[in-house]
């Protein structure tokens, strides 16, 4: 589905809440609102949650989440769809079959496995159902390192040599008869630089940027899928579209990074800064 340059594009997350705003639904709207897009949720799943730990979840009958996405679905033109913490096979499978039957377009798939904290959020069991039911439905995924290697079963990458290797290994994943792309991100290496691909089957774009090093990283992987989805409708028909909408996202959140320092919220891994650029700063 495509919008209008000039009409602002509608943007869906299915994802979990986390009550302390880093990370799922409500990272995702701020991140929306932050891009120009309007913001719509569908919650997947609950957290007892803050900067330093996962403390329990809750899945919300299937039967909901079914009817959250097909009433939505039936009122509102969603020219987006980004997928985050889905928790269980069950509601795997639902988000992949309402999806498909809805015909959702530029679906963003981060593979959320593993919070910030080290706290399993996805069951062993619901990844094979992603791999099996939402792979082919994602025009984008977006695994870290760790999750490329829960992904292709096998361990993580250890270089950007074996990045390129993961990458086109993931991209075998996705349908070979249209569009797809791969983000792989590189943040689990050490160094003072970060580089992740971007592979479409055919290009493999390097895309470097300086390590900021700060403690407010709670929520990044989503924050950054949510930005893709936000910013796919409106580079949509350009030159390199999906490339540009790449970038701009990664710049957006290292700069959303960078002013992390500016919250204080929490004694953990604290959110970044959804809002750096709309704003002022206030003296503390």
């Amino acid at each position: 589905m495509s919008t209008s340059p000039s009409r602002i594009p509608s943007v869906l997350s299915i994802a979990g809440i986390d009550p302390s705003g880093g990370a799922g639904v409500f990272a995702d709207i701020k991140t929306f609102s932050a891009l120009g897009a309007y913001g719509c949720g569908v919650v997947a799943a609950l957290t007892a949650q803050n900067t330093q730990a996962v403390t329990g979840v809750h899945v919300p009958p299937v039967d909901f989440l079914r009817l959250q996405i097909d009433t939505l679905f039936a009122d509102v033109a969603i020219h987006a769809t980004k997928i985050g913490m889905l928790g269980s096979a069950e509601v795997t499978a639902a988000v992949a079959e309402r999806l498909a039957h809805w015909q959702a377009a530029n679906v963003v798939l981060d593979p959320v496995m593993v919070a910030k904290s080290g706290d399993t959020l996805l069951e062993r069991k619901a990844i094979a159902m992603l791999r099996e039911a939402l792979l082919s439905l994602a025009f984008v995924i977006t695994p870290n390192l760790p999750e490329a290697g829960v992904l292709l079963e096998q361990r993580a990458p250890e270089s950007v040599k074996e990045m390129y290797r993961a990458a086109e290994r993931l991209r075998e994943l996705l349908p070979v008869s249209s569009e797809r792309w791969v983000l792989l991100k590189g943040g689990h290496l050490p160094g003072n630089e970060v580089i992740d691909l971007l592979f479409d089957g055919d290009r493999m774009i390097e895309l470097p940027a300086p390590r900021i090093e700060t403690k407010n990283t709670h929520g990044t992987g989503c924050t950054l899928s949510s930005a893709i989805a936000a910013l796919l409708p409106q580079h949509a028909g350009s030159f390199h579209g999906t490339e540009a909408a790449v970038r701009q996202a990664r710049q957006w959140l290292l700069d959303a990074i960078a002013h992390g320092d500016e919250l204080a919220v929490g004694s953990g891994h604290g959110p970044v800064h959804h809002f750096h650029a709309l704003w002022p700063r206030r003296a503390l």
